[in-house]
């Protein structure tokens, strides 16, 4: 595995060795050691799966202590658009972003801390999207931030989103309170 970093602390890509024939493709998705090595950490308890079309836009989400959870996310088949927002109170890149495709032709994995809302759009149809989680959900402990606030200055890559209710009320970032 291959471990890329941002400039937004304790943030990571994961591209794992993929080993390829004719019959098809292989790679390791986990391995605690390798992880751990990387500054990938947690009790990984629970996995989740969503199925989005193009242009749907999911997030961003996070969930408040004690039930905060840091995820490592892909896609299984499609693309994604997968964006994390650094909401650590007292961080040098509050409000900052990162975007990174996932690609299920290049089985490329993202690493979400615990402290940052999560969300992505599908590129295409059926895109599958894993979700591996450190904490259990709590639904008392959902929160958020407005996907297309400007002043996140997120390009989601759509024209016409598909957003639910739910999300489309989600605060800005102007007043946010941030439980991290």
């Amino acid at each position: 595995m291959e471990f890329k970093y941002f400039n937004i602390a304790d943030v990571v890509e994961v591209l794992p060795r993929v080993f390829g024939d004719a019959r098809g493709a292989f790679f390791e998705s986990f391995s605690a050691e390798k992880m751990t090595a990387a500054g990938i950490t947690g009790d990984w308890v629970q996995d989740n799966q969503s199925r989005s079309d193009r242009g749907v836009v999911r997030g961003l989400h996070f969930q408040a202590p004690p039930f905060a959870q840091a995820k490592l996310v892909r896609v299984a088949s499609g693309r994604a658009l997968d964006v994390i927002v650094d909401i650590r109170k007292g961080s040098p890149t509050y409000g900052q972003h990162v975007a990174v495709e996932l690609d299920a032709e290049r089985y490329n994995m993202f690493y979400v801390p615990v402290g940052f809302a999560h969300g992505f759009t599908a590129l295409e149809d059926n895109t599958l999207f894993l979700y591996k989680c450190t904490n259990y959900y709590a639904p008392q402990a959902e929160g958020g931030l407005r996907w297309n606030d400007p002043a996140l200055g997120i390009d989601w890559g759509v024209t016409d989103a598909t957003v639910s209710v739910k999300d489309q009320v989600l605060p800005l970032l102007k007043d946010f309170v941030s439980p991290f």
